[in-house]
């Protein structure tokens, strides 16, 4: 949706009314309610666009607001059972979500997803920290007040056993890229916990702060690696939340944990209650049975509307879809693209494609053009970078200028008797990129050029861009709470085994630019990384095509707190129902 947010209040109580839709603000994202609706899908999403004239009403109207006891049930239909809760092995975004209530972080990313200035992080375990005058010493002090659920209290081993077992080979956990610059952690004191770094890096306080939730190693240390990879014990954390009951492949409780040094959790249960189809799955929100599902189409929202008790929250994307170009040879990678090498064609390909049209046609108002490899939730992404215009008329002009101009029986451009003609790998699984290939292959067609559509089988997928068997590929990312993965994606470090740059792009600019804007300060950041942004659009190793918004639905009793892009369940344990909304099993008492 595009929106100046600038224009309205950040209050999330606030309540905006536009003549037949009501919106609500909430931080980063707004809330769509149902009021009296009845025109089309499209017709809505037009007037959302053109037609945002907003009434700021009711501000202060307490029946809107959270208040009374804590108490209430928030069931999630999700698609997949979390498949582990021991925090090293996690993989699903489910067991992100759940562990993340029963565990603790040291510090955690706010929900500007500033991750440069550590001033904007939540505290977690610990409530405070400093640094040695060299930089490469980071002290965390534990909270004294925080208890494991057993009772017993958090310690400084207990991080340094943390650290330990994600770095032992033996796990195999998931965590060593982000641990590979640390060295080591020591215990100054029972409540101190010292970070020691192999070098400055601009991710040291994210590294040491916010990869690692803290295990206790009162329950742990005494248990063999491999019986904790084969079968972890049921987890015992430091969260406002802890597990009360796991049907494997069916549903998982969390209850609130009423003695936690941070506060009760208002809720007093969370379920994520799991149907493996996405039917299935939404069926479960508008049949009553869920409180929530994270993954609505925008195909889905007039259904939602026309149920008055649920709404929807938007917020930015963290995903982004794009055309990937092999710049090697897919046959000996020592050698450049016969087609894809040269700058040029890639530039003239990009000017083809009228990006806006996929993306109307694909999600309408529900997306956008991506500015480049990168997401617009982060403060350092200025939206007003663009990449390479859509402009026919300057690419026909282009591919003659380079010797494109013969023509095949079919109208395909011709040079020297080869054809301008690739294959394009993408991915089956994926909803928008299988309706994105069409919608390419035909723009490209009008230009002359041909594409051959290859559908693949995710891992297939995967297992040929790692090898540079490909010529272009419709790729997605999801980026996390840090830009910093842009530098594995896109730079000269990512190409070659165990790198995931695999159109082998490579500029000493941008890969100076990106290092200069990780490491840069909060005021230079936006700034560098624009820069960066101008060089990589300039050289087109690829097309930026989509970047999807969220879309939550939600039964509409529930009060939120403000919700983070990357992770909207951060905060889950200040989300409250006021009492005289609740429903039959709101009214549960917390030990059933």
């Amino acid at each position: 949706m595009v929106m100046d947010v600038s224009t309205v209040t950040r209050d999330s109580q606030c309540q905006f009314c536009i003549i037949q839709l009501s919106i609500l603000y909430h931080g980063s994202g707004w809330h769509l309610q149902r009021a009296d609706w009845s025109a089309s899908f499209s017709a809505m999403n037009r007037f959302l666009t053109l037609s945002l004239l907003l009434t700021v009403a009711a501000c202060g109207d307490k029946a809107r607001k959270a208040g009374g006891e804590p108490g209430g049930t928030l069931v999630i239909s999700t698609t997949s059972d979390p498949g582990t809760l021991f925090p090293p092995l996690r993989v699903t975004i489910q067991a992100k979500q759940i562990t993340e209530q029963i565990y603790d972080y040291l510090a955690d990313v706010g929900p500007d997803l500033n991750t440069q200035d550590e001033r904007t992080f939540r505290l977690g375990l610990a409530d405070g920290w400093r640094w040695s005058n060299d930089s490469l010493m980071l002290a965390f002090h534990i909270n004294p007040a925080a208890k494991w659920h057993d009772g017993k209290g958090v310690t400084g081993r207990d991080v340094q056993f943390t650290f330990a077992l994600n770095k032992n080979p033996a796990l195999a956990g998931r965590f060593n890229a982000e641990l590979a610059n640390i060295d080591s952690v020591t215990v100054p004191d029972s409540l101190t916990a010292a970070f020691w770094f192999h070098a400055r890096s601009p991710t040291q306080f994210l590294d040491a702060s916010a990869q690692l939730l803290i295990l206790p190693a009162h329950q742990l240390e005494t248990i063999p690696v491999d019986s904790l990879i084969e079968g972890p014990p049921p987890p015992i954390g430091t969260g406002r939340f802890r597990l009360r009951k796991w049907n494997k492949g069916a549903s998982v409780e969390i209850i609130a944990d009423t003695s936690n040094f941070r506060g009760r959790a208002k809720l007093d249960r969370v379920i994520w209650s799991v149907a493996p189809e996405f039917t299935a799955a939404l069926t479960k929100l508008f049949g009553g049975e869920a409180d929530l599902f994270e993954g609505l189409r925008p195909e889905n929202l007039p259904e939602l509307l026309r149920h008055r008790n649920l709404k929807a929250i938007i917020l930015p994307g963290m995903d982004y879809a794009f055309l990937r170009f092999n710049l090697r040879d897919p046959v000996n990678n020592k050698r450049p693209h016969s087609v894809f090498g040269d700058r040029n064609v890639r530039r003239a390909i990009t000017l083809s494609l009228n990006r806006s049209a996929m993306v109307r046609n694909l999600l309408d108002t529900f997306a956008l053009v991506p500015v480049g490899p990168i997401v617009r939730a982060y403060p350092v992404t200025d939206p007003r970078v663009s990449q390479l215009p859509f402009d026919s008329a300057h690419a026909s002009r282009l591919l003659d200028s380079i010797g494109w101009t013969g023509r095949a029986s079919d109208g395909t451009r011709t040079k020297n008797g080869r054809e301008l003609a690739f294959s394009l790998i993408m991915p089956s699984s994926s909803l928008n990129r299988m309706r994105l290939g069409p919608l390419i292959q035909e723009q490209l067609h009008l230009m002359g050029i041909r594409v051959r559509l290859e559908p693949l089988e995710s891992a297939t997928q995967s297992a040929r861009e790692a090898a540079g068997a490909f010529d272009a590929s419709l790729g997605g990312w999801t980026m996390a709470s840090s830009p910093d993965g842009i530098r594995g994606a896109w730079t000269t470090s990512g190409i070659g085994k165990g790198g995931v740059n695999y159109g082998a792009y490579s500029d000493p600019a941008f890969d100076a630019l990106i290092d200069s804007a990780l490491w840069a300060g909060p005021a230079k950041a936006r700034e560098k990384f624009t820069m960066a942004l101008v060089v990589i659009n300039e050289d087109a190793p690829a097309i930026w095509l989509l970047e999807p918004r969220k879309i939550i639905g939600i039964h509409g009793r529930f009060r939120t707190a403000r919700m983070r892009p990357d992770a909207w369940w951060v905060g889950l344990a200040d989300w409250s129902i006021p009492p005289v909304e609740r429903i039959l099993r709101d009214r549960l008492p917390l030990g059933r």
